[in-house]
């Protein structure tokens, strides 16, 4: 398996009213900037791949991952010419959430604000649903 390409932060997001979309994720004009950016220059990746897995005091996690293929199972967002691709097993956990892209002076990372939550760590990096 190979190392994330950058850390992401998890906000339980209150009293949001789900929209229904057509992509089960939606990403932010500084997002997809970021998307776009890292596979610039990279032609043998297709997209970034966001998947779950089992970690911190909360229970879940997202990973990011460059992907040079489409699973089977994947379901795939495109937009605005970012391509985000979706693992089976993060599918549920990620229906109407918000990827953001955040930059501050000390850090800069993926934000995905999902209001299926319902409850994160206090350093915001795992949840559960």
């Amino acid at each position: 398996m190979s190392a994330s390409i950058a850390r992401a932060t998890v906000r339980a997001v209150s009293r949001r009213k789900i929209l229904p979309t057509r992509a089960a994720l939606t990403l932010t004009p500084s997002a997809v900037n970021k998307v776009k950016q890292l596979l610039q220059n990279k032609p043998e990746y297709i997209g970034l791949k966001v998947g779950v897995r089992t970690r911190g005091c909360n229970g879940l996690t997202y990973t990011l991952d460059y992907t040079k293929e489409k699973d089977k199972s994947d379901e795939e967002v495109l937009q605005d010419g970012a391509r985000v691709l979706i693992e089976k097993k993060a599918q549920l956990t990620l229906l109407g959430t918000e990827m953001d892209f955040v930059e501050t002076k000390l850090s800069s990372e993926f934000v995905f604000n999902n209001p299926n939550i319902k409850g994160t760590c206090g350093c915001g990096e795992s949840f559960n649903i």
